[in-house]
């Protein structure tokens, strides 16, 4: 079996979305790209999430070939080949319709930075690019259109759901689990009364304390 670390990695994360309430019956789907070869790894499509195994992982080049697998890949797949073609540094590709941020894409809505949790995480607001059409690439190019407006891990598309990218297969599903998290709170927020969005300064302070500080580092070297 090609991949295997790649495939278990995949298959794994994809448990990810229904235990975080990201997803529902058999929506939704990860991928992830192998840096060696540059295959690409990805949900079966409509496959329930309790089936999904490493073996049924689907293996495809990024024309859409299928290398490895006996089942047709995700509906997404399209798209998801098009951000790797266009974003090389982009690992893993994540989508959902997580209920409170797929709310902000129906009317059209970036997710605001009133939060530092939004700060530390995405550097800003999360914007929501236009509405595309499902099935082939349009979805991908206007993910990468936003992506290359200013990266951030997770974007909307309007009237349709959230995608999110990441340099790992864990970072861009965290990013998933993450933009519903804001969403709600900031959805909740909103009906308390009037949000204020953080100051560039506050966001730019916020997330780089974020990525170069929280969390453990390596000892320095003796």
């Amino acid at each position: 079996m090609r991949l295997e670390q790649l495939r278990r990695e995949v298959s794994d994360y994809h448990a990810e979305l229904p235990k975080h309430g990201l997803v529902t019956w058999t929506s939704g789907n990860v991928s992830g790209r192998d840096a060696k070869t540059g295959l690409v790894v990805i949900k079966p499509s409509g496959v329930a999430y309790p089936d999904l195994r490493p073996e049924n992982m689907v293996i495809v080049d990024l024309d859409g070939n299928v290398v490895e697998g006996d089942m047709k890949p995700s509906t997404d797949c399209a798209s998801h080949l098009y951000i790797y073609r266009h974003r090389p540094d982009i690992m893993s590709v994540v989508h959902t319709h997580s209920t409170f941020a797929t709310a902000f894409a129906a009317v059209g809505r970036p997710i605001p930075c009133v939060l530092t949790a939004i700060a530390d995480e995405f550097g800003g607001p999360i914007p929501c690019g236009g509405y595309a059409t499902i099935g082939g690439e349009a979805i991908g190019a206007e993910v990468v259109r936003v992506l290359n407006e200013r990266y951030c891990a997770a974007i909307l598309l309007r009237q349709h759901g959230v995608f999110t990218v990441g340099a790992t297969v864990k970072n861009a599903v965290k990013a998933a689990v993450m933009v519903e998290d804001v969403a709600r709170t900031v959805y909740y927020a909103q009906q308390l009364g009037q949000i204020e969005d953080l100051s560039a300064e506050e966001i730019d302070i916020a997330h780089k304390r974020y990525t170069f500080d929280y969390g453990q580092r390596p000892a320095a070297a003796e």
